[in-house]
């Protein structure tokens, strides 16, 4: 039988050859020794530990230290189906491409396939979205998960850590940019589109730049960081003024866009795609180049290039659309867009903001202010569902003075263990809940008009929940906000706040009916 403290310190010191300092620790029976060796590693400096009750919420907030950080961090599990909560997380940390380190402590070999308490078969249970092995195959880019069949029971003995190592890059296939460059300057005259998803917090000056000297139309969306730095070239109603007159030819450097455009571009063909990723995923099911690397390396090695212009006047509309969408909110100021935009004015002001997920991301995109840059603007996009995304928000803001989160009502109803983190993270933020009683995302889907109305039950899920109760529950501030008058109450507050907004259904609705008379203009 082997020794349990053996083979946990043999588990903690090759997390910690592997660059792993930072954990999430689910505490429980079977992980016990792995939870007394991070105690010591943390007395003797080696570690940050944080705790959580519960797996799923740990490995979101996990993900939220990995975005913080660019370094792996890793959640501890006991054994039982504690491991298959981690799932979801790692699932979006690999269409991230997020270094998210799953331990997870197992029965010893013996007792799989036995059905004996607390014994599932841990073994690939991440399936592809996770590597296994020998941590000298990790690109320190992607998810990889560490099981541990390990005996319950075990005697404490002397630690000897594995020394200090400089952090290690992560590993990139080999960079070619010939074919792009040459890409950049061909057939310009059908049009060029620049669209800028999630980027990096380094590589944001050198894409700035780039966008300038290419001088294209571009997309630049809020978690690029360049949304209101590009506002000259920024397109202000994207999705319908591409829509109507499509490009030749998209450049898109970071995240998957999260716009109806792109989702359009699986039919358009004859529109050439290029791809800038660091996840390598082109975003695409039809054919296109995808160049897998951090945006800013692509950059640098390109070098110099040449102004390709408008090619389509798509710009010479872009100010006279973006008035009339300003006038659009002015008229319904306490519609859904009308308070997102109001929002987006006191937000601008935090640390940061992270917004999940379609509908506050599109909206903000759509109807946010765009005169003052917003610090840092996060997503969680991987995958595009609302799983965890409050818990992710936790991690990624761990440190940061004054945070805020915007999210939909159904997508908070759906992490409400997220604030037992709060004791363990900045204490001043600023959660915002858009409650318009359901998903109505799925609301205004086009088809949803043609479905019988039990179905359109089915796909909304309304409902008449607010979240007084539970802001209580976990000690925080509650502020509800039910038109425009109400914002001047978001001046105050030093503690953690639950910000409720309720826009009006009436507004909203009129809203939309103007939207898709202007889209037809």
């Amino acid at each position: 039988m082997a020794d349990a403290w053996e083979q946990g310190r043999e588990a903690i010191n090759g997390c910690l050859a592997a660059g792993v300092r930072e954990f999430v620790v689910c505490g429980g029976a079977r992980n016990a020794v792995l939870v007394e060796l991070l105690a010591r590693a943390e007395v003797a400096g080696r570690v940050t530990l944080r705790r959580h009750f519960e797996e799923r919420g740990a490995g979101f907030f996990a993900l939220g230290r990995t975005l913080a950080s660019g370094e792996p961090c890793a959640v501890v599990t006991t054994s039982g189906t504690a491991a298959a909560e981690l799932l979801p997380a790692m699932i979006e940390a690999h269409y991230q491409g997020r270094p998210l380190v799953a331990l997870t402590a197992d029965r010893p070999e013996r007792f799989r396939g036995t059905g004996a308490p607390q014994a599932i078969e841990q073994v690939g249970i991440f399936g592809p979205h996770a590597g296994t092995g020998e941590w000298a195959e990790w690109d320190r880019r992607s998810p990889w998960h560490l099981n541990v069949a390990i005996e319950e029971e075990f005697e404490p003995g002397e630690v000897e850590w594995v020394p200090e190592k400089l952090r290690q890059e992560p590993e990139w296939p080999r960079l070619a940019v010939a074919g792009l460059a040459r890409w950049l300057k061909d057939d310009l005259f059908r049009g060029l589109v620049l669209m800028i998803g999630e980027l990096e917090a380094g590589e944001r000056e050198e894409v700035f730049h780039f966008a300038l000297d290419l001088g294209v139309p571009v997309v630049a969306e809020a978690t690029s960081g360049l949304r209101e730095a590009l506002v000259a070239l920024q397109l202000p109603d994207p999705d319908r003024m591409l829509h109507a007159n499509p490009p030749g030819k998209v450049l898109r450097l970071g995240g998957v866009p999260s716009g109806r455009f792109w989702r359009d571009l699986e039919e358009l063909g004859e529109t050439e795609v290029w791809n800038v990723t660091r996840s390598g995923f082109p975003g695409l099911a039809r054919d296109c180049l995808t160049t897998e690397a951090p945006v800013g390396k692509v950059i640098r090695a390109l070098g110099e290039v040449d102004e390709a212009g408008d090619a389509l006047d798509l710009l010479t509309g872009a100010s006279r659309r973006q008035a009339e969408i300003d006038e659009l909110l002015e008229a319904y100021p306490d519609s859904e867009p009308g308070m997102m935009r109001t929002l987006s004015l006191y937000a601008s002001l935090s640390s940061s903001v992270y917004l999940g997920n379609s509908l506050p991301i599109r909206e903000w995109n759509l109807f946010a202010q765009h005169e003052r840059a917003v610090p840092e603007v996060r997503a969680s996009r991987g995958a595009n569902g609302i799983d965890g995304q409050l818990s992710t928000w936790l991690g990624w803001t761990a440190d940061d003075a004054d945070p805020w989160c915007i999210v939909g009502d159904l997508t908070a109803l759906y992490d409400l263990a997220a604030p037992a983190m709060l004791s363990q993270v900045s204490r001043r933020r600023s959660l915002v809940v858009i409650n318009n009683g359901g998903g109505e995302i799925f609301a205004r889907l086009p088809r949803l008009a043609t479905m019988n109305p039990r179905a359109r039950e089915l796909m909304v899920n309304p409902h008449q929940r607010t979240l007084e109760g539970w802001a209580s529950m976990w000690g925080m501030d509650y502020l509800a906000i039910r038109s425009t008058d109400d914002f001047d109450a978001l001046e105050s507050g030093e503690g953690p706040r639950v910000v409720e907004v309720f826009p009006d259904a009436k507004e909203t609705a009129a809203f939309l009916e103007r939207w898709d008379e202007l889209g037809g203009g």
